[in-house]
């Protein structure tokens, strides 16, 4: 049986008949979701019930029998997991802050459906990422895995350390989402998230929107960013070939 996770120290909608239905973001509202990834993470520990983010109380978080999940990118986002999530009865999911050592966060080899440029995971001795761990139920964790589509598989993190910002030593196991595409490449190395702080980082960084302009100039030279952007909105994400931008 797998370890459960270590508790750290303490710190669908029913449809009705007439109902109506809600309006397509505008193209506005796209653009921003593209460029905003990962959204505003925020810089410590959390529990979110819904759309509602909470500090975390001062006794433990009740995350007895959950398995830590690494989330590296959007899942540690309340604007994220509120849409993630949204499908289910509200019901709390702690969101920790973890200094990870032995990874680093950088960009996917692949475009999303909604235009952006999502986050990987890659190898990186010696660096210590600030990420977050969410402790997801059975069902949270189900709903999660369905919006990462056929671009991650579930794995076990191996060869790092965890420590909680708020103090004490982290899980032993942690699962996490494997980019099936690997990281994209510049100059021949992953390009790192400038919006994930890290120390001893071994790689280039870049914000969204700089990486999203630099796959579309490669890509789609002839499109503008939001025409880049709605591209992909409307016609699906894509895999990138590793080295596309040198």
């Amino acid at each position: 049986m797998p370890a459960a996770a270590k508790r750290p120290p303490r710190p669908a909608p029913a449809v009705w008949q007439g109902a109506r239905v809600p309006a397509a973001p505008d193209t506005a509202e796209l653009v921003r979701r593209a460029l905003a990834y990962p959204y505003n993470l925020p810089a410590g520990s959390f529990v979110q019930v819904g759309d509602r983010t909470l500090p975390v109380p001062p006794e433990e978080p009740d995350i007895d029998g959950r398995r830590a999940l690494l989330a590296y990118g959007a899942n540690a986002s309340p604007e994220a997991l509120t849409r993630k999530l949204a499908r289910l009865p509200p019901e709390p999911i702690a969101v920790l802050r973890v200094l990870l050592t032995g990874w680093d966060v950088v960009y996917s080899a692949h475009v999303t459906r909604y235009g952006s440029v999502p986050a990987a995971v890659v190898p990186s001795p010696g660096t210590v990422a600030s990420v977050h761990l969410v402790f997801p139920s059975d069902e949270q964790l189900a709903a999660i895995t369905a919006t990462e589509g056929a671009n991650y598989e579930l794995r076990q993190l191996a060869d790092f350390s965890a420590e909680y910002e708020i103090g004490g030593e982290g899980p032993v196991e942690i699962d996490a989402f494997i980019s099936v595409h690997g990281p994209l490449l510049l100059d021949g190395a992953p390009v790192a998230l400038a919006a994930i702080p890290a120390r001893d980082r071994a790689f280039a960084e870049l914000t969204t929107p700089d990486m999203i302009e630099r796959v579309r100039a490669a890509l789609h030279p002839d499109l503008t960013l939001e025409d880049f952007v709605l591209h992909h909105v409307n016609h699906g994400g894509r895999p990138l070939p590793p080295d596309l931008l040198g």
